[in-house]
């Protein structure tokens, strides 16, 4: 019976390993053909870019002049919060710390805390900096600590991209795991994922699996959930303060409130997008709840993962930095960066002892494959940056081109392949935007794909990508303390990257690209900031 067991499982988990890579090879975009998608944007059934829950109770979490500050407030405020309105004429959108592929946010989050409010579960309504009380229960909760459960909306990005939506609905994940963890530390907190929930988990404490309260309104797909607290929590009692099976049991006999707003009358079906969701869903790692982060990862005996000493005075970036965050939607084409802040910015994307890395349970999966257009005493061509010095001989094995992997600097471990001009190809390849060709250099995220789906399973599909984010997130602040900008581009033609590398199989696989140079700005747009007491100076 057991044996039967067994076998029972390594089919299941066979079966949802194929879908992955049918799901990820068929959402590939190519020169003939882009992923399956509508083809043009049904603006009737766009979605509202805010969830509530109507009937909800409201904890507002904006500051007042009488009361000190909330460290939960301000943890919200500098992720997962508005940072400006931009209008244009009579068109007016808002921008949040946390970016977004289109500006669509699939991600929302859910707070479990007691500090200063009633124990309970609460939804985070970052339209109006507030808490919106999904669930009220009785158990014991340190005042000093809370969780943070983050779910996906698929609707919002299948809307405008399809199947390819579960992409981008995981990078966007992984940018907010970032922001939160830095966010956190401006607030002189930790905070960490906790691999031990599963999605089963998540969605009961969230209360995403409440039939009743979503009637018509669009479901949410558990992501993960994050612990945060003081430095000087260690890890054992971390372990019990987010004790699952308590809590769980506390949140199933709360009192619950609130019904979910629907986003779009009209929706379309994305059945492959299902498919992937159930084969890609975490039972949870209980084996890992208690390991600390050290820069690798102790269960697995991996040594090498490149860990570098980012300098005291750049431990953490400032509140200021990531509420002027923005994504450049066009770049001058012209400017030109010193080797010496070309190599800082690589410096800041490798895993390091600090925020946000230190929020992650796995080592280093993806690589960086540059295209370098225009950095002061750094020759223009194809390069590539391994953030895991083990994954050195697997890279040099699956780039089957004659590359030259001549060490650039000792301050990183980026190695030369191939000298030219390679504007062009890097705008070819990410979808003909110019954007890729026009900033000072632009890459491609390259993953660990089948030896980290066959070491973590299916679910880590999404870790890949969530990493990805954190990635994109930690680049896009690193631009922005530069003086310059980037953005994430999530449309690449897959196969055409992977050819430039001589890549030839899933060893390794592009997940996101990005670009930073020199913003040119639309002086057409207006600015206010995100919320209405930062507008009256309150």
């Amino acid at each position: 019976m057991i044996e039967s067991s067994f076998q029972s499982t390594i089919s299941n988990q066979q079966s949802a390993l194929s879908l992955v890579h049918s799901y990820h090879d068929g959402t590939k975009h190519h020169f003939h053909q882009f992923s399956r998608s509508l083809g043009y944007l049904d603006w009737a059934s766009q979605p509202a870019p805010f969830r509530s829950f109507r009937g909800a109770p409201e904890v507002p979490l904006s500051p007042r002049p009488d009361a000190p500050p909330s460290t939960l407030g301000d943890v919200l405020r500098h992720s997962l919060g508005l940072s400006a309105w931009k209008q244009f004429r009579e068109s007016r959108w808002s921008l949040r710390v946390n970016p977004s592929s289109g500006n669509l946010h699939p991600t929302e989050a859910y707070v479990v805390s007691s500090s200063g409010l009633h124990h309970g579960v609460y939804h985070y309504a970052a339209d109006r900096h507030a808490l919106e009380q999904r669930c009220a229960f009785a158990a014991d909760w340190p005042d000093d600590v809370f969780l943070v459960a983050l779910t996906s909306i698929h609707w919002r990005e299948a809307w405008k991209y399809g199947e390819r939506a579960f992409r981008y609905c995981q990078h966007d994940l992984g940018h907010a795991i970032a922001a939160s963890r830095i966010a956190a530390a401006l607030a002189g907190l930790r905070a960490e994922m906790r691999p031990d929930w599963s999605h089963r988990d998540i969605a009961a404490l969230t209360g995403i699996d409440r039939d009743e309260d979503f009637v018509e309104a669009e479901r949410e797909e558990p992501g993960c959930v994050m612990v945060v607290g003081p430095w000087s929590l260690d890890v054992g009692p971390w372990s019990s303060v987010a004790g699952r099976e308590q809590l769980l049991a506390a949140v199933r006999a709360g009192n619950w409130t609130g019904k979910a707003s629907q986003l779009s009358e009209a929706h379309v079906q994305w059945t492959f997008i299902d498919e992937i969701a159930r084969a890609t869903e975490d039972v949870g790692r209980d084996g890992l709840k208690t390991v600390p982060y050290t820069g690798r990862l102790p269960s697995t005996g991996l040594a090498g993962n490149a860990l570098q000493d980012v300098p005291p005075d750049r431990d953490a970036f400032s509140r200021g930095l990531v509420l002027q965050r923005r994504s450049a939607v066009a770049l001058d084409g012209r400017s030109s960066i010193s080797a010496d802040r070309f190599f800082d910015m690589l410096v800041r994307a490798m895993p390091a002892a600090g925020p946000p890395w230190d929020a992650l349970w796995w080592d280093a999966r993806i690589h960086l494959a540059l295209f370098v257009h225009r950095v002061d005493g750094v020759d223009p061509g194809l390069y590539v940056l391994v953030r895991n010095d083990r994954a050195t001989e697997a890279l040099e094995r699956a780039m089957t081109r004659d590359f030259l992997w001549e060490r650039v600097t000792d301050r990183v471990p980026l190695f030369l392949l191939a000298r030219g001009d390679c504007r062009r190809l890097a705008e070819r390849v990410s979808c003909d935007q110019e954007i890729a060709g026009d900033g000072f250099f632009s890459l491609g995220m390259l993953a660990e794909f089948d030896a980290s789906l066959a070491e973590f399973g299916p679910a880590f599909y999404r870790h890949l990508f969530w990493e990805s984010g954190v990635v994109g997130q930690v680049l896009y602040l690193a631009a922005e303390a530069a003086g310059t900008r980037g953005t994430g581009i999530g449309c690449f033609y897959d196969e055409p990257v992977h050819d430039v590398f001589g890549l030839t199989d899933h060893t390794f696989q592009s997940l996101y690209h990005f670009t930073i140079g020199i913003p040119v700005e639309d002086t057409r747009l207006t600015t206010e900031p995100g919320y209405e007491w930062e507008r009256s100076g309150h």
